[in-house]
């Protein structure tokens, strides 16, 4: 399990990765991404998780653009 996390948590950081495309890449659900991330690895590596939670942050905040840009996408077809 702690190399899961590990393993998510690296993805995330060096692709700038969002909550479901890790998902997708690693295999498993949003909701075990989501709990590894925010649960499981701040136990295990606190700086890795420093950086994870920066990456998440952002794409939190930067969530309702890429909304926008996908609706536009779709409409445009």
């Amino acid at each position: 399990m702690e190399d899961r996390v590990i393993l998510t948590a690296r993805y995330i950081v060096e692709n700038r990765s969002t909550v479901r495309q890790a998902a997708r890449v690693m295999g498993v659900s949003k909701s075990t991404v989501h709990s590894d991330m925010n649960e499981k690895l701040k136990h295990i590596d606190a700086a890795l998780y420093e950086e994870v939670r920066g990456v998440l942050d952002y794409n939190l905040k930067v969530r309702h653009l890429r909304g926008g840009i996908a609706t536009k996408k779709k409409y445009k077809k």
